[in-house]
């Protein structure tokens, strides 16, 4: 876990591999390709990326068109751009016609940092997993998300895949298995179980070190796909344990926290805490200081453990 690197830049190398291997691949950009690393594929594959400006209606149009006549899209933009202002295009032309379109959104979340409360997006997760038929993806690392978006590029349908702007640890090793609607058991733990996803699978892991120091064995999973949900592995959790706490960069109303709550109350219901964005907006600052202003921290999920304890 000591090396660092940023989901972009994992989903910007393993475009690239993928454009080489699938020549049905398309890659589109909202004119921000040096920031979201869709300029990695541009440069190899000139002829299969498309700049449509800062016009992301546009983009998620075209795209749907592009793979409705039998190409594989990858549009990119921001994901406050990608969930919010083009969201109406997502559902009635990607969503409503089941188009091959992955919505691979970086910049997401608190970790945005410097570009501030408009920019820093906690409700994406939360509208795409609302769209029938649409795969929700948060991966946590490098390695992760690399092999995710394989399975991705090679599904069929929409997907929306959230991607970070900051260095995360990588967590995976390269040989670790990671299937797409598949929760991972990270560490085994009787107490109390901790469901994480995205950046904050290495916040958990940190709290459930600290926490076995204390004497309290907190399971940890990754639930790297938001949609569809991996409800046995969290039902089996929620039986053994029988204390939940959720934690996601993101708004604690409508993911990942929800989305577990939704499923225990229909089949284990149990004692949860929920560590995630507290129905606030954001603000200008590194993404260190903002985890620990509002809550996304190790801390924050140790302090909600003996909450549940």
């Amino acid at each position: 876990m000591a090396d660092k690197r940023a989901t972009r830049e994992a989903y910007g190398k393993i475009l690239a591999e993928l454009g080489a291997e699938f020549p049905e691949l398309v890659v589109m950009d909202a004119d921000l390709s040096g920031s979201t690393k869709t300029s990695v594929f541009a440069k190899e594959f000139p002829e299969r990326f498309f700049n449509m400006g800062i016009a992301e209606q546009n983009l998620y149009g075209a795209a749907t068109g592009l793979a409705l006549s039998g190409k594989t899209v990858c549009a990119s933009t921001f994901a406050m751009f990608a969930s919010g202002r083009a969201f109406e295009i997502v559902r009635n032309s990607i969503g409503y016609t089941g188009a091959n379109v992955k919505i691979c959104a970086t910049h997401a979340g608190i970790t945005v940092g410097e570009d501030g409360a408009s920019h820093q997006t906690f409700e994406d997760l939360a509208l795409m997993r609302t769209i029938p038929g649409m795969t929700v993806v948060n991966p946590c690392d490098g390695n992760s998300t690399e092999k995710l978006m394989r399975q991705v590029v090679t599904m069929q349908g929409p997907c929306y895949v959230r991607l970070g702007r900051a260095s995360v640890p990588e967590f995976y090793n390269e040989s670790d298995e990671i299937v797409l609607g598949k929760g991972n058991l990270l560490r085994e733990g009787r107490d109390v179980t901790i469901i994480a996803t995205g950046i904050m699978v290495s916040d958990a892991m940190e709290a459930a070190a600290e926490l076995a120091e204390q004497g309290v064995e907190a399971r940890v999973i990754d639930i790297h796909t938001i949609k569809p949900l991996d409800e046995d592995i969290i039902v089996k959790a929620a039986e053994e344990t029988g204390r939940i706490v959720t934690a996601e960069e993101h708004s604690i109303i409508g993911g990942l926290g929800s989305a577990v709550a939704e499923v225990l109350s229909r089949r284990c219901p149990v004692h949860i805490e929920m560590v995630g964005q507290m129905d606030t907006f954001g603000e200008s600052g590194t993404p260190n200081e903002l985890k620990e202003k509002y809550g996304m921290t190790k801390d924050a999920i140790v302090s909600a453990v003996k909450k549940v304890y």
